[in-house]
């Protein structure tokens, strides 16, 4: 089973990032059973779109709806985009993600995960970012909800003050939940 990693590039999604997050995810997610694998890049070009030139924003769903076609075409299990553009869904301001357990897909933007979209400097902040939007948004393919525990990864951010006070990890609520929708058998048992 295979976890795709999709980029999806107006600009640039660097490869650091997109190594770590690959890296991370590998190496949770391969306690059941999952490799991961970084598809190579495409564009925006034929997202235009969904494009609204008054918000300056990507309407979400329909990069969700190409990451879903990717992963149709390339064969994986699940897959998750990830973009530089910026994503809205109506009624929102801004998305940092957005995912559908039926479509087995989820994207990320990294627009308003960036520390210099609020006058800083931090690669790495950047990094511990993206992998904790990644981890959310898988949860909710493999079934999860938001979660009441503002540390857990599944916590709904409402800004990237919340990204970066919860964890990178799920709670023990959370993770009985993952390992129930992924029928995880523990080696004990």
């Amino acid at each position: 089973m295979k976890i795709g990693l999709v980029p999806i590039v107006a600009r640039e999604v660097d490869e650091d990032t997109l190594n770590a997050i690959g890296e991370y995810i590998e190496e949770f997610y391969s306690n059941f059973g999952f490799g991961v694998e970084i598809i190579p890049k495409t564009s925006v070009e034929d997202l235009w779109f969904a494009y609204n030139s008054v918000r300056d924003q990507f309407l979400g769903r329909f990069f969700l709806m190409k990451v879903a076609e990717i992963r149709g075409i390339k064969g994986i299990s699940v897959a998750l985009g990830i973009t530089d553009a910026d994503l809205y869904e109506e009624g929102m301001n801004f998305i940092f993600g957005l995912a559908n357990p039926y479509l087995r897909s989820a994207i990320i933007s990294l627009a308003r995960l960036r520390p210099e979209f609020y006058g800083e400097e931090n690669r790495d902040l950047l990094k511990d970012r993206a992998i904790k939007e990644a981890m959310h948004e898988l949860g909710h393919v493999f079934g999860l909800e938001h979660c009441s525990n503002p540390q857990c990864v599944m916590h709904f951010s409402n800004s990237v003050i919340d990204t970066d006070y919860k964890g990178n990890a799920y709670c023990e609520t959370c993770l009985e939940k993952l390992k129930r929708s992924l029928r995880w058998k523990d080696d004990r048992d």
